[in-house]
């Protein structure tokens, strides 16, 4: 991927050596590659940092690093084909990651490296963004916040604006993209259009403008940015080009279909029902427990059978 212009790049400090013989022995099974000699820094689409801003880990001259989220053991960075969930964002990823030696945890490279602070980053150049390993609290006990660029949900970490009354948030791998990309699957420079807009003098009102389906999922979103070629009629949502960031294009996955909500709330209900005839029978005794199954059964049954007459 080529670097972005007007971008930042953040110094790495000392830590003590740290062992990593075990997961190089893995990464060459599984296919991948050693970790690098060097860690190395990652670039974000914004102005330059001030000199001493630092960042959430300490990196060693052998590859590995301390993250703040994961100081009991080092990572190293190693590149893998096998789909992985970021333990820090909690979303998809591929090929090159930061990876614990001693347990599960993995880490994007965008993650691991990311700084404490983004200022005037294109999606937000108005406020500061602030680097945040947790999320923000779930909206009435019912929904995650969404990201700003994506509109995925974020359950990890996470850039978010620092004024309070501003609630613009990202996740890290969309705050490496920018206003303008190139998309290794088009030939020509597609840049983002405005917030509820899908084209250029569009109604805005969100994404699902008529006859506007991305080029790569060839579906259709209600929200989310896109982006537009500048010379043709190809468009791509945001939530689209984050393949080409976290590895999934490179490597030709696909993650998988989000799973079914409304078959996960049904055996989810009837399993609260069951729990709860079962302490029923607990509190009653069998006899009026086993009476009350009886007659939940017999009105199943009439039931079905209106709907069959």
């Amino acid at each position: 991927m080529k670097r972005l212009n007007n971008t930042s790049s953040f110094p790495l400090a000392q830590a003590p050596l740290s062992a990593v013989s075990a997961l190089s022995s893995a990464a060459k099974t599984k296919g991948g590659n050693q970790p690098s000699p060097t860690p190395n820094y990652i670039e974000f689409p914004t102005s330059p940092q001030p000199p001493d801003d630092h960042t959430g880990y300490h990196a060693n001259h052998n590859g590995t690093i301390v993250h703040h989220t994961h100081s009991k053991h080092p990572l190293a960075e190693i590149t893998l084909s096998e789909l992985f969930t970021c333990s820090g964002c909690k979303e998809f990823g591929t090929g090159r990651r930061y990876a614990c030696q001693d347990c599960g945890f993995q880490l994007h490279h965008f993650c691991a490296l990311s700084p404490p602070s983004l200022k005037a980053h294109p999606f937000h150049g108005q406020h500061q963004l602030v680097f945040h390993a947790k999320p923000k609290q779930v909206k009435a006990g019912i929904a995650w916040p969404r990201c700003d660029v994506c509109c995925k949900s974020t359950k990890g970490f996470t850039f978010r604006c620092r004024v309070n009354s501003c609630n613009f948030q990202m996740h890290p791998c969309c705050a490496m993209l920018s206003t303008e990309i190139k998309f290794p699957n088009h030939p020509h420079l597609l840049k983002v259009l405005p917030p509820g807009n899908t084209l250029p003098g569009g109604a805005g009102g969100g994404n699902d403008q008529p006859g506007m389906v991305c080029s790569e999922c060839k579906k259709k979103r209600s929200s989310g940015r896109v982006y537009s070629c500048t010379v043709c009629g190809y468009h791509l949502h945001a939530l689209c080009a984050k393949s080409m960031i976290n590895g999934l294009q490179e490597y030709g996955i696909k993650p998988p279909e989000k799973p079914n909500m409304l078959g996960t709330a049904a055996r989810l209900a009837s399993q609260v029902v069951i729990e709860f005839i079962g302490g029923l029978i607990e509190g009653f005794g069998e006899g009026v427990g086993e009476v009350l199954v009886q007659n939940i059964g017999r009105g199943r049954g009439s039931t079905n059978r209106r709907r069959i007459a």
